[in-house]
């Protein structure tokens, strides 16, 4: 038998949580294949089989585990079972139910009649879908109660006989409530931000950004961008890209504290916050002041993908010198960001809203952000964090700014 323990992960880190298992009790593992996957306080990884054998499970899903502690065992000496042939018997008898004609007007004939009654993004079983469509209720006002968010014939039901009111399935007046263990990843979360709160002397200064000419840009030139570069041309490379040229010029916004020193950066590491179903992840983009804005859009993408399927390193989660999140994308008008430590500042973009603004005596209807910048006033001081702002907002309304060159705008793409 051969022990399967929790591996070392970091140096401050000392417990993990075990999210899944991939493999089963009794399961016949490869050397190498995963059996398992594990949640730190800072990232999600894989354990792999050190051996091909036998599975048996030491830890359910859910537990704090350890470092060295045993995960799971592998008996390395049993055989190895015979695949099934299946050229017979009940894997051809299975197969026929879905072919059958009997079961053929079922299941197609109420899922015809909804598809252009419901929207494609509404989950909902064909019964349920064929009743929103005949008695036509706004998806929207039906709870989901079924599997992975589906409305089901009895969320239908339920919105049917009480208009107007969120049951989602349960009694109406409800008073449940129920308790889930933090995981790692929040609790991380919960201890960084009061730890920024108490420990930082952070304020918040805000301007706001005519989103006219990047709106311009991306419309006149985001077709032959994703032709040339195979990504969306999309708004986080121009706020990158402006926050690389105003945090050169002041440095003090990409310093930090160590100790009882300053310590500035001659090159930008941003880092992006990410929202996942697990919790608010930020990896860094590196070097962002030598990347073109093609490689920013690439970068963003592949970090977007890799949080979300929880397979971002280390490595990608660490030692950024500058933090951008974009609440706009939940629909927020504006906040007050919290600075990512150990960094000293970070920027909040915000959704564009349409509004009346006064240019040259004229009301003219302009697409406005709102911009904050959260900072430690012990590193950085109003002048710098001011100006630091209101150079990005040039940068953003006068994009020909953030590069010199033949044609500006073209240059910038690499068009």
């Amino acid at each position: 038998m051969i022990d399967i323990k929790v591996p070392t992960v970091g140096e401050s880190i000392s417990e993990v949580t075990l999210l899944k298992w991939v493999k089963n009790s009794g399961d016949y593992v490869e050397r190498d294949e995963v059996i398992a996957e594990l949640e730190s306080e800072k990232a999600t990884f894989e354990v792999n089989a050190e051996q091909a054998g036998t599975l048996q499970q030491s830890a359910k899903e859910g537990d704090t585990l350890k470092i060295g502690d045993i995960l799971a065992t592998i008996d390395e000496k049993a055989a190895k079972p015979e695949k099934a042939a299946g050229s017979n018997g009940t894997p051809a008898k299975e197969a026929k139910p879905a072919t059958s004609t009997k079961t053929e007007p079922v299941v197609q004939q109420p899922s015809q009649a909804p598809v252009t009654a419901v929207s494609n993004d509404i989950k909902a079983t064909p019964v349920a879908a064929a009743m929103i469509a005949d008695k036509k209720v706004d998806p929207k006002s039906v709870t989901p109660s079924g599997y992975s968010g589906k409305i089901v014939k009895n969320d239908v039901l339920q919105a049917l006989s009480n208009p107007g009111k969120v049951t989602g399935g349960k009694p109406l007046f409800s008073r449940e409530e129920r308790r889930e263990k933090m995981s790692q990843l929040r609790k991380t979360i919960s201890r960084r931000l009061v730890e920024s709160k108490n420990t930082t002397a952070m304020l918040t200064t805000f301007n706001e950004v005519d989103m006219s000419r990047i709106m311009e840009i991306r419309s006149k030139f985001k077709d032959k961008f994703k032709e040339i570069h195979g990504v969306n041309l999309g708004f986080m490379s121009f706020f990158a890209k402006a926050c690389a040229i105003a945090l050169q010029e002041w440095p003090a916004v990409g310093a930090y504290i160590d100790g009882d020193q300053l310590v500035y950066h001659d090159y930008v590491d941003i880092s992006v916050a990410v929202s996942t179903p697990r919790g608010l992840t930020v990896p860094v983009i590196r070097n962002v002041e030598s990347l073109s804005m093609a490689d920013i859009e690439k970068k963003v993408v592949e970090l977007a993908g890799k949080a979300r399927d929880n397979k971002l390193t280390m490595e990608e989660l660490t030692g950024g010198t500058f933090t951008i999140t974009n609440g706009g994308v939940f629909g927020s008008l504006m906040s007050t960001p919290i600075i990512n430590l150990p960094q000293s500042a970070i920027l909040g973009m915000h959704k564009i809203q349409e509004r009346p603004m006064a240019i040259n005596g004229q009301v003219v209807i302009k697409p406005m952000m709102y911009l904050a910048v959260s900072y430690d006033h012990r590193i950085i001081d109003g002048r710098e964090s001011v100006s630091f702002l209101v150079r990005v907002k040039e940068l953003l309304e006068n994009p020909e700014l953030l590069l010199f060159g033949k044609d500006p705008v073209k240059t910038l793409l690499e068009l």
